[in-house]
């Protein structure tokens, strides 16, 4: 099979590393899927997204002269799927950070939302806090 840059197509993943992962494409050529390509957040540990034996839907990259073979998995997901998540992983409470393309929110408008989901988890927070020891502003005194 002739491999082509921007082909999508399913892999086997054959061997994990600290940079990121090898994958056996068909035909049997072996491409690399680097850490930064694995996922559309921050990946600081490769096993907690893929696993050996593993089929993943990759893109080809680039294919270099010496026969590399460059490939991505966060860019064989389809655009309207990766627009659909509202928050990453590491994030709680589904805050977005980015917004869409097509949205004209000002700066001071994402901050402003920022700031009043910030409020409403520290008060939530605080409430939680209250209801079990007795909070912080009891916590020591007697």
């Amino acid at each position: 099979m002739q491999l082509e840059v921007g082909a999508v197509l399913e892999g086997k993943i054959t061997g994990i590393t600290k940079f990121g992962a090898f994958v056996e494409l068909p035909g049997g050529k072996t491409g690399m899927v680097h850490i930064s390509e694995v996922a559309p957040t921050y990946v600081k540990e490769i096993r907690d997204y893929v696993t050996e034996n593993q089929t993943v839907k990759v893109k080809i990259l680039t294919i270099g002269e010496d026969g590399k073979v460059s490939l991505s998995m966060k860019k064989a997901i389809e655009p309207t799927a990766a627009r659909q998540r509202n928050s990453s992983p590491g994030r709680p409470g589904g805050f977005e950070w980015q917004t869409n393309r097509n949205d004209t929110v000002s700066f001071e408008d994402m901050i402003s939302k920022f700031k009043q989901t910030s409020d409403e988890k520290m008060l939530d927070l605080k409430r939680s806090l209250d209801g079990k020891n007795g909070g912080f502003s009891r916590r020591g005194s007697r």
